[in-house]
C-alpha cells in the first residue's frame, strides 16, 4: 500500500476519536510474521538500549491546621506530614521504543490505528481472528474479540 494512502486512513481513523486498535502493518503480510518482526525488534531494542532503573520519589508535605473555638481564640494547630511516595522509572523506556519504532518501520512495518468498529457492523461480521493483514479503506475498522484476539474489518 503506498505510504500516503496508509497515512491518510491512519489520519482518518484518529480524527475518529476512537482509536481503540494499534498495531503494526503491512499489507499481506501474516500476522504471526508480524508477530515475530516485532519480538525481534524488541529484543534488539532492549539489547541496545537496556532498561535503566532510577529510584525517585515525590517531596513530602506539611499540612497545618489550625482548629479554634468560636470566638476565633484559643487555638490549636496540629501538623499532619504526609511522606513522598517512593516509586522507579526506566528512564530508557521513550528510547527504545523509538529503537522499536525504526526496527519494524526497516522492514516494512508501519503504526498503524483503526477506530473500533460500530456494533452495527461488529453484529454483522463473522467472528474470526485476522491472520494476514488485508488491504485498507477508509471504512475499516477493528474488532477486539477478547484473549489478544482481533479482527480488521473492511466493510463494503
Amino acid at each position: 500500500m503506498p505510504r500516503f494512502k496508509l497515512f491518510q486512513i491512519t489520519a482518518l481513523a484518529l480524527l475518529t476519536g476512537c482509536t481503540s486498535f494499534g498495531t503494526y502493518y503491512r499489507e499481506g503480510t501474516a500476522v504471526a510474521r508480524m508477530n515475530n518482526d516485532l519480538t525481534d525488534c524488541q529484543v534488539r531494542a532492549l539489547r541496545d538500549v537496556p532498561v535503566a532503573q532510577e529510584i525517585r520519589h515525590t517531596p513530602s508535605e506539611l499540612i497545618v491546621e489550625s482548629e479554634c473555638d468560636e470566638n476565633g481564640e484559643n487555638c490549636v494547630k496540629t501538623v499532619k506530614m504526609i511522606e513522598g511516595r517512593i516509586y522507579t522509572v526506566d528512564t530508557n523506556k521513550a528510547l527504545r521504543d523509538r529503537v522499536e519504532a525504526q526496527c519494524m518501520i526497516a522492514k516494512g512495518y508501519a503504526w498503524l490505528e483503526l477506530p473500533a468498529c460500530s456494533s452495527s457492523v461488529a453484529s454483522a461480521t463473522p467472528e474470526t481472528t485476522t491472520r494476514i493483514f488485508p488491504a485498507l479503506t477508509p471504512e475499516s475498522c477493528a474488532i477486539r474479540h477478547g484473549g489478544g484476539r482481533w479482527q480488521i474489518v473492511t466493510p463494503g
